[in-house]
Order: C-alpha cells, then sequence, then structure tokens
C-alpha cells in the first residue's frame, strides 16, 4: 500500500492525520522487513525525535484494528508488522530471523480444493513457514 492510501483510508476510518501518525505510516510503507514495534519505533526516532514509544504502539495497535497493517507473531515472542498489500505468504529462516514473502500458484488452489473437499468457502488463511537453509 503506498503511503497516500494509507492516509487516506486513515483518514476515512476517522484517525486524525497527526505529524507523528505520518512519520509513522511512512516508516511502515517503506520498510522492506517485517519491523517490531521497537525498530519501528527507533526508524520513526531518527526522523522525529519527538514522538514517543506510546505514539509508536497506539499507532500501530489503532491501525491493525483498522486492518490497515497485518500483525504477524513469528515464534519470536514479540509482533511484526505490515503494510497490508497482495496476498502473500512468509517463510522464517529460524537461525536468521529473515522473513521471505513468496507467493505460489498451485498453493492457492491446493488451499481452494482442500476447503471445497471439507465442504467449505475458504474466508482467511495464514501460512507461515518455518525453515533453516540447506547448507551445500
Amino acid at each position: 500500500m503506498k503511503l497516500q492510501e494509507l492516509e487516506t483510508a486513515c483518514s476515512k476510518s476517522g484517525l486524525k492525520m497527526t505529524g507523528p501518525r505520518k512519520t509513522i505510516l511512512k516508516v511502515l510503507v517503506e520498510a522492506e522487513d517485517h519491523p517490531s514495534v521497537d525498530e519501528i519505533y527507533a526508524r520513526v526516532k531518527a526522523v522525529d525525535p519527538s514522538v514517543s514509544m506510546a505514539t509508536v504502539y497506539r499507532t500501530v495497535n489503532t491501525l491493525d484494528e483498522l486492518n490497515l497493517v497485518t500483525k504477524h507473531e513469528f515464534k519470536e515472542g514479540f509482533a511484526r508488522f505490515e503494510t497490508n498489500t497482495d496476498h502473500h505468504h512468509h517463510m522464517i529462516d529460524v537461525d536468521s530471523g529473515d522473513v521471505i514473502e513468496f507467493t505460489n500458484v498451485e498453493l492457492e488452489a491446493l488451499k481452494e480444493k482442500i476447503a471445497e473437499e471439507l465442504g467449505y468457502e475458504l474466508i482467511d488463511h495464514n501460512l507461515e513457514l518455518y525453515g533453516r537453509k540447506i547448507k551445500d
């Protein structure tokens, strides 16, 4: 999701677009990883030292409630966040903590087939794979 789209969605949801919130949104949109609240806070502080950790927590939680970001729990003891973009899955490297996003057409078809065979319409799902790099 682009910054302008996210700001517009926030405004439509009744969220006032303050300077600190705009900075938090910018950090989230520009993130190429899946930052934790602590990482978001550090990035925001580098741009605007006046922003408090409480503001970051409240804003990220509000964005999650508005379904504008996705909160991930990758078995690390803390949450990571990303803006809601295209549908994808995650491969988490258990050694490095790296999170690799991927899509797979065959997997999408298989999910639908499984749901249908069980007599369901698939509404939502979450797929996280945990792995270790294969050593050559």
